[in-house]
């Protein structure tokens, strides 16, 4: 009897859902929400004919956490916005299905809080892209913008790495994490297949960092909070994202995927976390390595001061100057103080091997031979 029930309930959930069967993965998914089935098989059941293949995409490929906790109205109020969003775009006929489906219809980008931020961002951030004739363009506009609206900064005081749009909007700071977040997120309310890239260390081994790719005939990137004009595919972390390592999970760099890959993101700040997948993509930024002249290497700087209101080193912007052995003044600028990433120092292309002189206000002047590529050279007061 307890069979034939099982084998009831399916046939209605058969009939229920339009589907001639229960797939493997939907049924494996099902099985999985526990508790919490019946919000995932109405969002199945009440998907409207069009959307239906997205609500399937959506829960086929949902973590464990989701399954068992979302409701069916989050879920249909999402696909019903990414599609109208991804249906009305300028450039819809460029965003093939499998690209919108698995970068404008998630609903989240790793593993942050649950939000119901894509309504409340459309309506934000439609109107600074309205005319934009691409996605490239009008993510460069989303970059350039979104962070004063929301008032939104960099900080590593930020309360935890992973932070949600929610999150970063109530106390005003994120880190490159949370940010990566927020501008992928804006990108998808408004049609914009984007997602989230990072590595869990720099092969110099200066920390991890993440950013964010847009779709544009091809995935290209950009720093979130770090806007280049109206261009993508430049950034400070370049020089450093070309030296990754492809085969060394540590040092390559990954794109989450939100369809199930053989790869795990590897998320740094919840190292045990498993259910975000990703594709390795670090082929595409080692052949970015800038070309410098024959024996010329980049070396970095940083200034630092004792904060009056805790123990730690905070990096200070610093006039620089860096004088070569003729006399003849090389480099004038400023150092990053902390509304740079934590790992974006200040670098200068060097003769390896020579010797320089290097005046940093507010410390003695300093003698440096160049002895390796990305040197890092610290004024700490």
């Amino acid at each position: 009897m307890k069979t034939m029930r099982i084998a009831a309930c399916l046939v209605l959930f058969q009939i229920a859902t339009g589907a001639h069967a229960v797939e493997p993965q939907l049924k494996s998914a099902l099985e999985r929400a526990q508790d919490n089935r019946g919000e995932i098989e109405q969002a199945l059941k009440r998907a409207p004919k069009a959307q239906k293949s997205a609500m399937q995409f959506l829960v086929r490929y949902m973590p464990t956490h989701d399954l068992q906790t979302l409701k069916a109205d989050y879920l249909l109020k999402n696909v019903d916005r990414a599609y109208m969003t991804w249906q009305t775009s300028p450039w819809k006929e460029h965003v093939p299905e499998p690209v919108f489906l698995n970068n404008v219809l998630p609903y989240a980008c790793i593993n942050e809080k649950r939000d119901e931020w894509r309504a409340e961002f459309q309506e934000r951030f439609y109107p600074l892209v309205k005319d934009a004739k691409s996605p490239a363009e009008a993510a460069a506009l989303l970059n350039q913008n979104i962070f004063k609206l929301l008032n939104v900064k960099y900080s590593t005081q930020r309360k935890k790495a992973d932070q949600s749009p929610s999150e970063s909007i109530e106390t005003g700071l994120a880190s490159c994490t949370g940010l990566s977040v927020l501008l992928v997120d804006a990108c998808r309310s408004v049609g914009i297949p984007a997602r989230f890239v990072g590595t869990p260390l720099w092969s110099n081994r200066s920390g991890n960092h993440s950013w964010v790719e847009i779709w544009d005939n091809g995935w290209h990137f950009t720093g979130a909070a770090e806007p280049t004009g109206n261009e993508l595919d430049k950034g400070w972390f370049v020089g450093r994202a070309s030296t990754a390592e492809r085969d060394n999970p540590i040092h390559a760099i990954y794109a989450v995927s939100y369809k199930h890959t053989p790869t795990a993101f590897p998320m740094v700040w919840a190292p045990n976390h498993k259910d975000v997948f990703a594709v390795n993509v670090t082929d595409r930024y080692t052949q970015l390595k800038e070309e410098l002249p024959d024996g010329f290497v980049r070396v970095m700087f940083v200034a630092t001061k004792r904060s009056t209101q805790s123990n730690s080193p905070q990096r200070v912007r610093s006039k620089l100057s860096i004088i070569d052995s003729s006399g003849k003044q090389v480099f004038n600028g400023l150092t990053n103080d902390e509304s740079f990433d934590a790992n974006d120092h200040i670098s200068v292309p060097l003769k390896l091997g020579d010797t320089y002189k290097i005046q940093v206000s507010g410390h003695d002047a300093r003698k440096l031979t160049v002895a390796a590529e990305e040197q890092l050279v610290r004024f700490d007061n």
